[in-house]
């Protein structure tokens, strides 16, 4: 069910209302408290683009696979931009870029039961018409400028829940599939080849689509070095690969690594 709101706070707040279930979404023309990723604001025009939030009850997700949903909402996106010939990228950990500008951010909070995830909301904000934007705002895009052309929010949202609900689907089928063979007589060895051949479908997706893979860019850590490296991937908890010059190859974790875009 969809629900549509005028102006809210913030869609992520209104969804932890545990009226909302599973496949819900609270979708507002504009938010006064609009959260992205590190603390950050997020600005947007009100009925210039979308901002809206998903309900999941991922409870076949253990905790320490929750990075799985990220890349299934990641996904999803990209796959919805295809069809209207936007080649997207996954700016790690979540947000969706073209060529070095900013057209998707994502926020997702869970909440968890003893072993799994229990709640899920998916903040998303799409730039859709807006073509006018905030000087602070770094590097952002629409759907409208990349494609010269108006869109209709209702036909992106829709579009965009199709394939959230495939791709969220077959992480589901690929999770029960994997507590089955554990909890079977099977060797040790079948487990891992069942992770292998599916849970790597989505995560080789996830890895191929990274922006900036492969190349040679320039990072910051919190203490403010700068260091030159290459994405050569991420593991399967999220942490990013990043090679550096002498060739040590390190894991980051989420805030202990930032993007330097000039």
């Amino acid at each position: 069910m969809i629900y549509h709101f005028s102006i809210t706070s913030s869609t992520n707040d209104d969804a932890r209302d545990e009226k909302y279930r599973e496949g819900d979404v609270v979708w507002a023309d504009f938010q006064t408290a609009g959260r992205g990723q590190r603390g950050h604001e997020w600005h947007s025009r009100k009925g210039e683009n979308l901002t809206f939030s998903v309900v999941l009850e991922p409870t076949f997700v253990p905790i320490a696979e929750q990075f799985s949903v990220s890349e299934v909402v990641a996904l999803s996106l990209v796959d919805m931009l295809a069809e209207y010939g936007i080649d997207a990228k996954i700016k790690w950990t979540n947000d969706i870029y073209v060529g070095d500008r900013k057209l998707v951010g994502i926020l997702i909070e869970h909440s968890l039961a003893a072993t799994t995830l229990r709640r899920t909301i998916v903040g998303i904000g799409i730039n859709i018409n807006q073509t006018e934007f905030d000087s602070a705002i770094p590097n952002p895009v629409s759907m409208a400028q990349l494609l010269g052309r108006k869109l209709n929010s209702e036909e992106v949202l829709q579009r965009f829940l199709a394939h959230l609900q495939c791709n969220y689907n077959a992480l589901r089928e690929i999770k029960n599939e994997e507590l089955e063979i554990k909890n079977s007589d099977n060797c040790q060895l079948s487990i891992v080849n069942c992770q292998l051949n599916n849970d790597c479908a989505l995560h080789k997706r996830y890895n191929e689509l990274l922006y900036r893979l492969n190349e040679w860019h320039t990072y910051a850590l919190p203490t403010g070095e700068r260091f030159q490296a290459a994405i050569r991937g991420t593991e399967p908890s999220g942490a990013l690969k990043l090679e550096d010059k002498s060739g040590k190859i390190t894991d980051y974790l989420f805030k202990e690594v930032e993007f330097i875009i000039f």
